[in-house]
């Protein structure tokens, strides 16, 4: 036991120096099990990998209960309900091949950076880059792919996704741009519209501290309508486990550039890197909508009483809401507002995303931040 709690040990002193990636090719079970949790990455492979605290027949005699060790601790638990994992091999090859494509983006300390890579990069806006001009429907309730956002904004079109398949509401991935390995973090409108909730908020929060701990920078997408609502969330504490994503981005130290692609309202949009939040550059598309709320929310709380009368006295207020739903969006959910507050620093043509990133991030480059002297900071946990 105490050899155990040594490595445990270990893996904590080497926490952000070095990557620390584990590959669960069998069982991991009882006290080892903690120490891939401890690792920056975890790698599981489908229909042999295991990996639990308590396995099947303790907890049948304790509790009675019955279960596989596939259904308690198999790859497909750990990545989709656990999110302890972060990529499911189909096999052990697949497994090495992950792993290695993973070290590719990865530099070798904290002292260093990730390699460096040839890239046919053009400085000018190229017809690969003109389909972000239509990527937003007109229909602002309508989805669409971010991957797509990040694939035309990484160089070849080529990005490495972080546990996809666990709280696919966000995208995290690694990819480069101008050869350079960047981190994105989503909004993935395809899924409960783009809304943040605990799992994504934990998921985006752990990327963001990997990225800040190897010197990777962040390039945010934001596409956000706000929390995912629900009596459930708040009692499982989406306002402590959401914090740890404002607390990461907020403590991080590396390039931060974040483009609004469409809605970034009320708390959400503080969290997903706003200017206040310690973003450094803040681009927005025209599309952009950056306001407390929707236009629903907000005509039904600031026009409640003209609602009500107009309720009172027609018996219906369809048209009105229409009026005041209408003046809001034309006043309210643009990006200008918050560009003549210096919140944006640019509204941009979305053709223009990929050259306006890597320009940004060239003058980012040596960016240097002196934090007040202090132990640690004390994350949300």
């Amino acid at each position: 036991l105490d050899y155990i709690a040594q490595t445990f040990h270990y893996n904590v002193k080497a926490s952000g120096v070095v990557p620390q990636i584990s590959v669960i090719f069998g069982a991991c079970a009882g006290g080892n099990a903690y120490s891939p949790a401890l690792t920056d990455f975890v790698v599981m492979v489908e229909n042999s990998s295991r990996m639990f605290v308590t396995g099947p027949d303790v907890i049948k005699t304790v509790t009675g209960e019955e279960i596989t060790q596939e259904e308690l601790g198999g790859a497909t638990t750990h990545m989709e309900l656990a999110g302890n994992t972060h990529y499911t091999a189909t096999d052990d090859e697949d497994a090495l091949d992950w792993v290695r494509d993973l070290l590719d983006h990865l530099p070798d300390n904290n002292h260093s950076i990730s390699e460096i890579v040839e890239s046919d990069f053009s400085p000018e806006i190229t017809e690969d880059d003109m389909p972000l001009d239509n990527i937003i429907p007109d229909n602002p309730s309508q989805p669409y792919d971010v991957r797509d956002v990040i694939a035309t904004i990484a160089d070849d079109g080529d990005y490495m996704e972080i546990q996809e398949g666990r709280a696919d509401n966000v995208v995290i991935a690694f990819g480069r741009i101008e050869g350079r390995v960047v981190g994105f973090v989503a909004n993935q409108p395809l899924v409960f519209a783009g809304c943040l909730d605990i799992d994504a908020s934990e998921k985006a929060a752990r990327f963001v501290r990997t990225c800040d701990a190897f010197n990777i920078p962040l390039v945010l997408l934001v596409d956000v309508p706000g929390f995912l609502p629900g009596a459930d969330q708040e009692y499982q504490g989406i306002l402590r486990r959401g914090a740890k994503l404002l607390y990461a981005y907020a403590e991080a130290s590396v390039p931060k550039i974040t483009v609004t692609m469409r809605k970034a309202y009320g708390g959400a949009y503080c969290v997903m890197g706003s200017k206040g939040l310690g973003a450094d550059v803040n681009l927005a598309w025209p599309t952009a909508q950056i306001a407390v709320m929707g236009a629903a929310g907000a005509v039904g709380f600031l026009h409640r009483r003209d609602i009500k009368a107009e309720l009172e006295r027609t018996g219906d207020a369809t048209e009105l809401v229409k009026k005041y739903e209408q003046a809001y969006e034309d006043h309210m959910l643009n990006p200008y507002l918050a560009a003549e507050r210096g919140l944006i620093d640019e509204v941009i043509l979305p053709s223009e995303t990929r050259t306006r990133i890597a320009r940004n991030l060239r003058l980012l480059r040596d960016k240097k931040i002196a934090w007040p002297a202090r132990k640690h900071g004390n994350i949300p946990l």
